[in-house]
């Protein structure tokens, strides 16, 4: 499993249910990444998207305790209530899995993650919430990281991070 992201340069990732910067190198490579993959978000992440439906052409699951299972079946994504439902569900799964938020996704699945894909952001977004400092944590390596360049007057970096102690699901 691999989370993706962007952060600034404080480790924010978001403010308002939304995300800080309008990145369009950023979303290419998000969707070029995740096309026809799995993601895994929380509610607030599905919540966020246009019209709160899911990606397309993405097996799309949503963590959301007491969700609406009714609507998960007409928007086409797979409501789980647990923790306990989601690791369930994803260790019966072959598919290239995606964290893609929000902060407590990616804050409760970290630990199983054997890589980050992180979009860095030489700016300050005020966020609201913040991704961990990889940096910072020594199971969590630098493996990756492109030449600077300008993504709609921002520069940003395509950072792949690698997991040392992977925890199973």
């Amino acid at each position: 499993m691999k989370a993706i992201l962007h952060c600034d340069k404080k480790w924010g990732i978001g403010k308002k249910n939304d995300l800080m910067f309008h990145l369009p190198e950023d979303m290419k490579f998000f969707r070029r990444t995740t096309l026809g993959k799995t993601v895994v978000m929380g509610s607030n992440t599905l919540l966020s998207f246009p019209n709160g439906k899911p990606l397309p052409k993405r097996n799309n699951i949503v963590l959301w305790p007491n969700g609406d299972k009714e609507r998960a079946k007409e928007d086409g994504f797979t409501l789980v209530e647990s923790l306990g439902e989601l690791f369930a569900l994803l260790r019966g799964m072959d598919d290239e899995i995606y964290v893609i938020g929000g902060a407590m996704m990616y804050r409760t699945l970290l630990p199983y993650c054997n890589e980050v894909l992180l979009t860095k952001v030489d700016a300050d977004g005020g966020a609201e919430v913040s991704f961990p400092n990889l940096d910072e944590m020594d199971e969590w390596t630098l493996t990756e990281e492109s030449e600077p360049m300008n993504d709609n007057g921002y520069v940003i970096r395509f950072c792949t991070y690698s997991n040392s102690e992977v925890k199973d699901l």
